[in-house]
């Protein structure tokens, strides 16, 4: 018997991420798309960030949890795509052990922080639409910045948590990573040692980051389509419906392919569908949430126009 069997040694100091393509050809293809996908998110949300910063009109906890969200889109998407876009330039395929830790621990910590800020979204309308006399209160600017450093400290805390409990695992080869960025289910696949605790740590703490914050959003989203329904608009309860469809349809695109992705315990082998949900994580979603936000809410869309336009072009 080996008499460091015992001690956590990584014997590996890179990995090779396989990516999404192998021909030469290919990559010049996935490289013009995934660029473009990257300036357009970078863009959108850069763009939404700056319309709820210049128009008063915007000031609102609401807007204040999207500019969040899309400085977060903005990290998720700098945390994964520029590093694959060097690789396709360079040619080189290789991430180092440190590198690629770095990038697990920064992608879990922006996902994270995700998972908490769509639940204090759902909060806002809840008590914007079922208890507005409290709202001013409730959802002052105190208790906004509460709720998101709580949300900071909770994704930090899920991702330095997987990332250490990540280091005590063995890599001895081989160290070929089926994807095109450094994630949990794949690095598993390639440990010299038991990664059974590993695995339900990644599913008991997927469970409670996803599972409460889904039940909140649905308890919440209850009370609000109760509340609407009762409007005797016809107006109001569209402006309440927009706003709230908005939310819902990226709650579900978010928890969707993040349920697909991490709570498959004791997933063996990774496969071309792990790439697609890490591309509708890492590009898709952090591309659409603009345009979602901004499609059907006029208020963003003014603000938007005269962030590009001008003031006085609207006269």
């Amino acid at each position: 018997m080996d008499p460091e069997a015992g001690i956590n040694r990584t014997a590996i100091t890179e990995f090779i991420l396989l990516g999404l393509v192998e021909t030469e050809k290919l990559q010049s293809v996935l490289f013009l798309l995934f660029f473009i996908a990257y300036l357009v998110t970078v863009g959108g949300n850069l763009s939404i960030l700056a319309a709820i910063l210049v128009e008063p009109k915007l000031h609102t906890p609401m807007y204040f949890f999207l500019g969040n969200l899309s400085v977060l889109d903005v990290g998720c998407i700098s945390a994964t795509v520029p590093p694959m876009l060097g690789r396709l330039l360079s040619h080189k395929r290789t991430i180092s052990y440190d590198a690629c830790l770095t990038q697990l621990f920064f992608f879990h910590l922006l996902a994270g922080m995700d998972c908490f800020l769509l639940t204090a979204m759902a909060y806002d309308r809840f008590l914007a639409i079922c208890r507005p006399l409290a709202y001013s209160t409730r959802m002052s600017q105190t208790v906004q910045r509460i709720l998101v450093a709580v949300s900071w400290v909770c994704a930090f805390t899920n991702a330095l948590t997987h990332t250490t409990a990540l280091t005590t695992l063995n890599f001895c080869g081989p160290k070929e990573v089926n994807h095109f960025y450094c994630d949990l289910p794949q690095l598993f696949q390639l440990s010299c040692s038991s990664t059974q605790l590993n695995e339900l740590l990644l599913f008991a703490v997927g469970f409670v980051m996803a599972g409460a914050p889904v039940v909140l959003i649905i308890n919440s989203y209850i009370h609000v389509a109760a509340a609407v329904l009762q409007i005797r608009s016809v107006e109001g309860r569209k402006k309440a419906f927009s706003t709230c469809g908005s939310h819902l349809t990226v709650v579900c695109l978010f928890y969707g392919t993040g349920i697909f992705n991490y709570m498959r315990l004791g997933s063996e082998e990774a496969s071309d569908k792990d790439k697609g949900v890490g591309i509708f994580n890492t590009v898709i979603n952090p591309m659409l949430n603009p345009l979602i936000y901004s499609l059907r809410n006029p208020d963003v869309q003014g603000a938007l126009w005269r962030v590009f336009v001008g003031r006085r072009s609207l006269t």
